[in-house]
């Protein structure tokens, strides 16, 4: 079992709604998240004050999955998310210790469905 978290741009979030739907990944959570990375921010000015905004607003995809769905997931994702520019995101996996579903008390692959 692994988590995939991904931090991508929020306007590319539909995209990959539907690429992970295509590959029949369902079950994902979304959080709205601030970061910087090498697009280093940007210079705004406000009320004739130039201000340094480097913290820029990302979306952090959450995925628990089997290892058959390990390949599909990352592939689905970076299907609707690379622009090929700077800021398109990342992807990070996780070893999962142990999942329990709440509801029935099933454990491991059968948790995450």
């Amino acid at each position: 079992m692994k988590m995939i978290v991904a931090y991508i741009q929020p306007e590319k979030l539909n995209a990959v709604k539907q690429e992970l739907f295509k590959d029949e990944i369902h079950k994902i959570s979304v959080t709205n998240a601030m970061g910087c990375g090498q697009q280093m921010g940007y210079t705004e000015t406000y009320r004739g004050v130039d201000m340094e905004v480097n913290l820029l607003k990302k979306v952090r995809i959450e995925i628990a999955v089997t290892a058959a769905f390990v390949q599909p997931t990352v592939d689905a994702i970076i299907r609707g998310a690379r622009t090929g520019e700077i800021g398109d995101g990342k992807i990070f996996i996780l070893p999962i210790e142990e999942a329990i579903r709440i509801r029935s008390g099933e454990k491991g692959d059968a948790a995450i469905g």
